[in-house]
């Protein structure tokens, strides 16, 4: 059966920000791989660069590495553009997920409430393996024809953090393409830009407060995702992301 436009966008987001057909099959027991490869100025191959479709002619954002006040750090440039980077997981959510962030350019013309504005200067996004069961029925049936259509074990749910330049700190919704993607503002306007800022989230608290209503215990982990796009408003965003680590030193 072929998928309507809507369900192809659904699978097409989903898609974009897994990666899921070339994640490793290992473990990682220890904790997130650094974004540099030991010794190397290049990433590190367990993160898994993807964008939109070919046949989209969306343009990949710049997700590379470079040094910034003596530290080497991902920066993630966007110029009406898609680009994700992947992480694959495999277990429990550890109890807390920290990171530190900068935006220098945002993108104040996107508005993730609503299709034409669905774009994001800088986010981290945790997959989980939420059980079909706990899905309402006509999202549950949509995930399912994009799995078998796609060949692809699409992500059941998707938490994602942003900083946005439009809804203050604490808004939370779904994404206005699909409810299996939630996400909550971390960073707002109110933000100050071109300085670090650091982050220390609890998952399993995040996960109960967006998907509480379907799941009463947290599923597994199955990525984490990094990312910015500005390929709906035709924006040009600026970020940077630096020690992204499961529990993270105080």
């Amino acid at each position: 059966m072929p998928l309507t436009q809507h369900q192809l966008r659904i699978a097409i987001i989903l898609i974009a920000i897994t990666l899921i057909s070339t994640w490793p099959s290992a473990v990682f027991s220890q904790n997130l791989a650094p974004f540099a490869a030991p010794g190397a100025s290049t990433l590190h191959p367990t993160w898994e660069a993807s964008g939109l479709p070919a046949d989209k002619g969306v343009p990949r954002s710049r997700l590379s590495l470079v040094p910034l006040a003596g530290e080497t750090v991902l920066e993630l440039a966007s110029k009406a553009s898609y680009g994700v980077l992947s992480h694959a997981w495999s277990g429990p959510a550890p109890a807390l997920l920290g990171w530190r962030w900068r935006l220098e350019r945002g993108l104040p013309q996107a508005d993730i409430r609503t299709k034409a504005g669905d774009d994001a200067a800088l986010k981290v996004c945790v997959m989980f393996d939420q059980p079909l069961a706990d899905i309402p029925f006509g999202q549950r049936a949509t995930l399912q024809l994009a799995r078998t259509v796609t060949g692809q074990p699409l992500p059941a749910a998707t938490l994602c953090y942003l900083w946005d330049s439009r809804y203050p700190a604490g808004s939370s919704g779904a994404n206005p393409y699909s409810a299996r993607v939630r996400y909550l503002v971390l960073d707002g306007p109110a933000s100050p830009s071109g300085q670090w800022v650091t982050q220390r989230r609890n998952v399993a608290e995040d996960f109960a407060r967006l998907f509480g209503q379907e799941s009463a215990s947290v599923p597994p982990v199955l990525a984490v995702a990094v990312g910015a796009d500005s390929d709906n408003t035709g924006g040009q965003s600026l970020a940077y992301l630096t020690q992204l680590r499961w529990n993270p030193d105080p």
